[in-house]
């Protein structure tokens, strides 16, 4: 698993979009049993705090220190620095496991051998993203798209393509479930924009190895836009049962 956030930890906390319970309590029709779940890829704890209400325990595990240092705290929530692929949790002891905007970066083989490990007959895997973001304004709209597929190109990480998939790509060996299609919607300042494209990798990498600023055209183009921006992503969930 690569680790691509624990520098600007904080910056990716307060810049990236929250997910809506509207996610959660979807995946939660299928989950039965709520004694156990584990957050994994947690980050900053994004996902698992609305996890937190529905279970008696949470195990949060990620491989960025630096991240899992930001994450909220709750009584019945564990925060474990520990790679996806391969963990101290017990056998056949989660009733659910989540991966929020993080499954791409993993070893798929071993991480679904780990997920078969340690969760229970009928226990469930719910795969969580969201898509690239889509802005309201035409204008706005159109350089943010720009910036995605041409000006950082060549700076994505290959890992990056099953999002563009709609992660419809990534191989799920569990027994799938129909889910709505669902999308996150906000409002957003101008600046809450750019806070959140300086979290992009793409970006990270493309200052790497240029010194002008690809922001600018955007950052221009704000000067004469609404206060407020309509954004909206969409949300990538697959959510599939454990065979017994």
């Amino acid at each position: 698993m690569k680790d691509l956030f624990s520098e600007g930890s904080q910056r990716y906390k307060q810049a990236r979009p929250a997910y809506s319970t509207q996610i959660v309590k979807e995946i939660l029709k299928h989950v039965p049993k709520r004694n156990f779940a584990w957050d994994c890829g947690a980050g900053s704890g994004q996902f698992t705090q609305l996890l937190a209400p529905y279970f008696e325990h949470v195990v949060a595990t990620d491989i960025s220190e630096a991240q899992l240092q930001q994450a909220p705290y709750f009584e019945n929530v564990s925060y474990q620095l520990q790679a996806a692929e391969q963990t101290t949790i017990p056998d056949q002891s989660i009733d659910l496991v989540t991966v929020a905007q993080a499954i791409h970066w993993f070893d798929f083989d071993a991480f679904y051998k780990e997920v078969t490990r340690v969760l229970q007959p009928q226990g469930v895997l719910a795969i969580i993203g969201y898509g690239l973001i889509q802005v309201q304004d035409a204008a706005i709209n159109a350089l943010v798209q720009q910036l995605y597929a041409e000006t950082l190109k060549d700076y994505w990480d290959s890992e990056r393509r099953y999002i563009d998939e709609l992660y419809q790509t990534i191989p799920f060996p569990f027994h799938e479930q129909a889910v709505p299609e669902l999308r996150l919607e906000y409002q957003w300042t101008g600046q809450q924009l750019l806070s959140y494209l300086k979290t992009w990798s793409g970006l990270k990498h493309y200052q790497e190895h240029n010194r002008n600023d690809p922001l600018q055209p955007i950052s221009a183009a704000l000067q004469t836009a609404a206060e407020y921006l309509d954004v909206t992503f969409p949300v990538l969930l697959r959510v599939g049962i454990r065979e017994k």
